[in-house]
């Protein structure tokens, strides 16, 4: 990400001459040391504006911005460790008093050690810079903007800027062009054949329309008449036909299938489901190529199944079609004709109607819409970016961008498609680009990805600032910038549970961000390890063949680590713990180490520690609460483990507490006592018997999710006068809950969000809750006892499913 060295050099001297971090380098005794690095970092900052804007055909120039980035991340991990310092201080003084001080004093943290190892490093990082600097060759080439130069770019960049999961469904008057393609494909499907079960392959690259064309067959009346049963089935890259089957055969009986059956009892099951119906699957985004695994599946299907069923296939590989189609020929999907795109275009950029009051932007969207190559994924994209700008300046800047010429992205299949998604991608404002570029180390994956954890991704990296969104809390800008990249088409098949949001990534924003992220973030996935840098900051591992402890080999910088279903042990995180001292973020998700090594208190940096779904671990061992860093600690789904370390209200940065545990109850002075709590979900607690019982110092807390605790009693405690700033209450799964808890009634001013789901003993709603006069959304699920609403309530949004007895009183 060269291209974001300037916003990231601009937040690096901003922090170095704010006040507070001036007096806090006083106090250390390294003003003077800072103050020197401070001037050079100035000088190489004017230039960098000049440098981004030269890059595109030059890769020496590049390669200088990436070091320059480097040396500028380096720098930001050294002046935070002040930041962790000044917290492990509040914390001594809050819990420990003089003999803390002591303490500290002769420990690593002691001020003089620290003094003399950051003036050693502070003068490394000035010597890099006076080395870039000296490369006279660049350097002299550019020329140096002033502040005011930033400031005035960056509000005419503001100015001019002012789904992968499918389904099967869309409109078919948002669809422009493959009239032909549909036709085509219509009259392959209703055509009776020899086969019993004819496989159709349609091939394209990515973002060709592949998926919106097989939605429009599928939807066609004609289609739906000629087959008994309409299955639609989204593939991606895991094949896995276990998966797969229990799918199908939940699509065709309408109902979820259990997980504790054998692959044996399910393909019984599916393949009685199809006998002697006439079918039509589609199997959509499809890459596998290993033809012994869509024997196996399509043993299952064509068996029995009545003449004329037939199996649509979308993929990007001619090799996955020639494996799976019957067909003579493919369907070929070739880019849009010009004409199609600019119909797109026009119906993406403009109002309807608005285009013949400007016929010079109409001219410019011609030279646009030709250089996107016919794909209309980048036509749309490209399009909403410009919806109701009518600048003509914005739009030739878009046209007329060296972006379009790139060089390196000269990628097998998506060449001349990427420039185009990667200019609408520069032309967001730099916080969006950050976190845009955070998303490419989320896994391609056939199932929904998770707002809240690209949230906590983004909060963990300091990507998250408050102070230019007034009173709103970080969490809280983190969905704003979710729903800025939503709207811009970066995200699809978007799913609000008002929550939190699932989504899908399209696989070519997926291309986007890998390269726009490549040399500070990498996935490793289906793509392998090839050419990691070892300056990498940002790595995630999803595929389990993989030699994690080779991946990490020399890459010592790293910030995150992000593992999801590998094998390690302890030996694995006590290396860890040792070599990357500047990580913020571990995330290890469904992994199967048992004991967490207390080394982990070294990393003072630390900001989100997951371990999710792991179901061996027992304990966290108590230096997890000398992490005064953290922000984030989710502990969901370890049954196994047995309680939360007592002195958890130690971390006094805690903002994000998910927590899955065998307690009966939490101690005091634990959780009801942190201060700084903003999100709290305790769920799969099955011993559990009350909340905290004081959780008078829990007044930021604004999201409670409580959910699957069977013996919890949510009277039991001392909650009678607790002023609460709820905004968000999800309760379900709570047995013993027959009525609302009183202590709810607190939060009478400040609740926008209550979710209620499989309380199967709530028999009714308080009327104190038409008090609660910011209640937006009211969400009831699964609660077969509950007879009415309170009458009276304010108008709301009211969700009711699966409460058979349940007579609205609104």
């Amino acid at each position: 990400m060269a291209e974001l060295a300037f916003e990231l050099a601009v937040r690096v001297t901003e922090k170095l001459g704010s006040l507070a971090y001036d007096e806090i380098c006083l106090a250390w005794g390294v003003k003077s040391d800072l103050r020197k690095l401070a001037d050079t970092m100035s000088t190489i900052e004017g230039v960098l504006l000049d440098a981004e804007e030269k890059q595109a055909n030059n890769k020496q120039l590049r390669s200088w911005l990436r070091q320059v980035k480097n040396v500028f991340l380096d720098a930001e991990d050294v002046l935070d460790e002040f930041d962790c310092e000044d917290l492990q201080k509040q914390v001594v003084e809050k819990f420990h008093g003089t003999c803390g001080k002591v303490r500290l004093f002769f420990s690593p943290s002691n001020p003089i050690a620290f003094r003399f190892r950051v003036a050693h490093e502070i003068k490394e990082l000035r010597e890099r810079l006076e080395e870039l600097k000296a490369n006279r060759s660049i350097f002299d080439s550019l020329t140096s903007h002033s502040k005011g130069y930033h400031d005035d770019h960056d509000s005419n960049l503001k100015h001019m800027i002012k789904a992968r999961e499918t389904h099967s469904f869309v409109r078919a008057s948002d669809v422009v062009g493959r009239r032909f393609e549909k036709e085509e494909l219509v009259d392959r499907l209703i055509e009776q054949g020899d086969d019993h079960v004819s496989v159709i392959p349609v091939v394209g690259i990515g973002g060709l329309g592949k998926t919106t064309l097989a939605k429009l067959v599928y939807n066609d009346t004609r289609v739906i008449k000629n087959f008994e049963l309409m299955i639609w089935q989204y593939v991606s890259e895991d094949f896995d036909v276990a998966r797969l089957t229990k799918e199908i055969l939940g699509s065709v009986l309408g109902t979820n299938i259990s997980g504790e059956l054998s692959m044996n009892q399910l393909q019984e099951k599916l393949r009685d489901a199809l006998k002697d119906k006439k079918f039509l699957l589609v199997l959509d985004d499809v890459w596998n190529e290993d033809a012994y695994k869509w024997d196996a599946l399509k043993d299952l299907l064509v068996e029995g199944a009545k003449l004329g069923s037939k199996v649509l296939v979308t993929t990007r590989n001619v090799t996955v079609a020639s494996i799976m189609g019957t067909v003579p020929t493919n369907i070929n999907l070739q880019t849009l004709s010009g004409e199609d795109c600019m119909s797109l275009f026009v119906k993406c950029a403009f109002k309807e109607g608005e285009e013949r009051e400007h016929p010079n932007l109409l001219e410019i969207g011609k030279d646009i819409v030709r250089k996107c190559g016919g794909v209309p994924l980048a036509v749309k994209i490209l399009g909403c970016q410009l919806l109701s700008k009518t600048d003509e300046r914005e739009w030739e800047m878009i046209r007329d961008s060296a972006i379009w010429e790139l060089e390196e992205l000269e990628r097998e299949g998506v060449a001349h498609v990427l420039p185009a998604l990667r200019l609408s991608y520069t032309r967001l404002p730099p916080h969006l680009r950050r976190c845009l570029a955070y998303c490419s180390l989320l896994p391609r994956t056939y199932e929904k990805l998770d707002s809240r954890l690209l949230i906590n991704f983004w909060m963990a990296n300091g990507i998250l600032e408050s102070h230019d969104h007034g009173n709103l809390e970080l969490e809280d800008v983190g969905e704003l910038y979710f729903k800025e990249l939503w709207e811009r088409s970066f995200f699809q098949n978007v799913e609000d549970f008002s929550l939190y949001c699932k989504f899908d990534m399209h696989d070519l924003i997926h291309d986007l961000v890998r390269s726009v992220a490549q040399d500070e973030c990498f996935a490793v996935d289906f793509e392998g390890t090839k050419e990691i840098s070892e300056n990498v900051r940002h790595l995630s591992v999803f595929r389990p063949a993989q030699n994690v402890p080779s991946i990490l080999d020399k890459r010592n910088r790293l910030r995150s680590i992000t593992l999801q279903d590998i094998d390690i042990n302890e030996s694995f995180l006590q290396t860890c713990f040792s070599r990357f001292k500047y990580l913020r973020m571990l995330v290890l998700h469904a992994t199967t180490f048992e004991a967490f090594p207390s080394s982990i208190v070294s990393l003072k940096h630390m900001r989100y520690l997951d371990l999710t779904g792991n179901e061996r671990i027992t304990k966290l061992p108590d230096a997890v609460c000398n992490l005064q860093s953290l922000e984030i600690l989710n502990v969901f789904g370890c049954v196994n483990l047995e309680e939360l370390p007592r002195d958890i209200s130690k971390l006094i940065s805690l903002r994000w507490l998910e927590v899955t545990t065998k307690q009966t109850t939490f101690p005091d002075n634990g959780v009801g006592c942190m201060k700084s709590l903003r999100y709290l979900c305790i769920t799969d607690c099955g011993n559990l018997t009350s909340l905290p019982r004081d959780m008078s110092y829990l007044d930021a807390l604004h999201t409670l999710i409580i959910g699957n605790c069977e013996q919890l009693d949510l009277e039991n405690g001392n909650y009678q006068l607790i002023p609460l700033r709820l905004r968000r209450l999800a309760i379900g799964g709570v047995p013993r809950m027959v009525a609302l808890p009183e202590w709810l009634q607190g939060a009478a001013n400040t609740l926008r969000v209550l979710y209620i789901w499989g309380c199967e003993n709530l028999d009714a709603l308080p009327e104190w809750l038409t008090s609660f006069t910011s209640l937006r959304i009211l969400d009831l699920s699964g609660c077969p006892k509950l007879l009415a609403l309170p009458e009276g309530m304010h108008p709301l949004e009211v969700k009711i499913e699966d409460c058979p007895q349940l007579k609205r009183g609104i």
